[in-house]
């Protein structure tokens, strides 16, 4: 398609595209495709059967520049135990990369021992004889920022441009430059640059099959292989509306609406694609929504599906954008339905302001999606706060009976925000409200 584009005959390969579970093409229905976006269902009531239960959730985000070397990971351990933390959620993929002995991706390049020392094997032989649980941290979507690219071929930078999710404002303009030209990446690169209060850094396609297969992947591969108590997904979002204007993306949307459109709409719409490529997502503004929100929601579904048939007492929960109007409309995560199908066990609302009453509503609409109190840690974004205000907080989660908190972060507790080195940060959560 798109045999009108002039941009389409500057030399660019061929990109094979793979429709969505195929729609019905014209003759087969007369009746819309259902779509995960177009029902609702009553909430799922989650029985959750952790290894390790608490009363209390108290965890810590840890960033992986913490899973570098075995005297780090010691030491993050000894200091959560010590300061009353149980729960550890440890950053395994931080950029499409690997803080853990994998064959799916590249080893993280800021891992400072050598092989054998696998820095995630290890926190949970040292959290595990604390007693404190310990849950693997997966950055979904996005995959590198906007620094030195990565070194490994086999990083998905270098190895699978493609598979990258690309800006409205780039869109016609890479259709015609190969993925595997220098330029393409660049572009994305400085586009992040760019923009950084938009866009941390470089994303996947979430529609794009391989880009599911390889999250998907990574996630059975941690079940498998490690005694986890929980998997955490992160970034499981577009960056922001202005996202994925890809031609693999487009084009997918294109095979996807026209099982769901009228034939006439379809036809009208593809006569317009051969000459304007967002004919299809500008002319059907709503259903490229829809379609955007399902592919994201359609990974959770299967990674739930297919990680509890492992290990069924596993933990899976996520990072949230706390805002729910914002994470539906901007950013296509729609989380409470999330909570509402059973898909996720719990949601982390990422509830980062300095602002308590902002912080209390964000809290209160998450436990309102939840039903159970046990389904929402209220995520705490310790690093805009002083530990004063943080152990505020603290307390208006307990007050909105939020099954726990989050701190985000780790490192930034011990190291920025350590303060007074004699009653550092940590400690003044311990002793304020986590004292055993």
């Amino acid at each position: 398609m798109l045999l009108g584009l002039p941009f389409l005959l500057a030399g660019c390969r061929v990109v094979t595209m793979t429709a969505d579970p195929p729609a019905p093409t014209r003759g087969t229905t007369t009746q819309p495709v259902p779509r995960m976006t177009d029902t609702r269902v009553d909430s799922v009531p989650v029985t959750m059967s952790p290894v390790r239960s608490f009363d209390e959730i108290r965890a810590l985000w840890v960033v992986r520049f913490t899973m570098t070397s075995e005297e780090a990971v010691r030491a993050m351990v000894d200091d959560a135990a010590r300061n009353g933390i149980n729960t550890l959620i440890v950053q395994v993929r931080g950029r499409a990369d690997a803080f853990y002995a994998s064959s799916i991706e590249p080893r993280g390049e800021s891992i400072r021992e050598p092989m054998p020392f696998d820095p995630l094997d290890l926190v949970i032989r040292e959290a595990h004889a604390r007693g404190l649980a310990v849950h693997a941290w997966v950055n979904t979507h996005l995959v590198w920022g906007p620094a030195a690219l990565p070194k490994s071929p086999e990083h998905i930078l270098n190895s699978h441009p493609d598979w990258l999710s690309v800006p409205r404002e780039l869109g016609k303009e890479l259709v015609a430059v190969d993925p595997l030209h220098p330029r393409f990446v660049d572009r994305l690169v400085q586009y992040a640059e760019d923009n950084p209060a938009t866009v941390e850094g470089l994303y996947t396609s979430p529609s794009h099959p391989a880009v599911q297969d390889r999250v998907h992947g990574v996630w059975v591969d941690l079940a498998q292989r490690y005694d986890l108590d929980g998997i955490h997904f992160d970034y499981i979002r577009f960056p922001s509306a202005q996202y994925d204007y890809s031609i693999g993306a487009l084009e997918r949307f294109r095979l996807w609406a026209r099982g769901i459109l009228p034939p006439a709409r379809w036809d009208q719409l593809d006569r317009a694609y051969e000459t304007e490529l967002y004919a299809f997502v500008d002319g059907e503004a709503g259903l490229w929504d829809d379609f955007r929100r399902e592919h994201v929601t359609r990974l959770v579904e299967r990674i739930h599906r297919d990680v509890k048939a492992i290990k069924p007492r596993l933990t899976i929960s996520a990072a949230v954008i706390a805002d729910a109007d914002l994470a539906l409309h901007d950013r296509f995560q729609e989380w409470p339905s999330w909570l509402e199908r059973g898909i996720i066990d719990v949601a982390v609302p990422m509830a980062y302001t300095p602002d308590p009453e902002r912080f209390r509503a964000l809290v209160r609409t998450a436990r309102s999606a939840a039903g159970q109190l046990d389904r929402v840690w209220a995520g705490i974004g310790a690093y805009l706060n002083s530990a004063e205000s943080t152990i505020g907080m603290i307390d208006i989660a307990r007050a909105e009976n939020a099954g726990g908190v989050v701190l985000f972060s780790y490192d930034w507790a011990v190291g920025e925000g350590m303060g007074d080195p004699n009653r550092p940060f940590l400690r003044q959560i311990a002793e304020g409200r986590f004292a055993r």
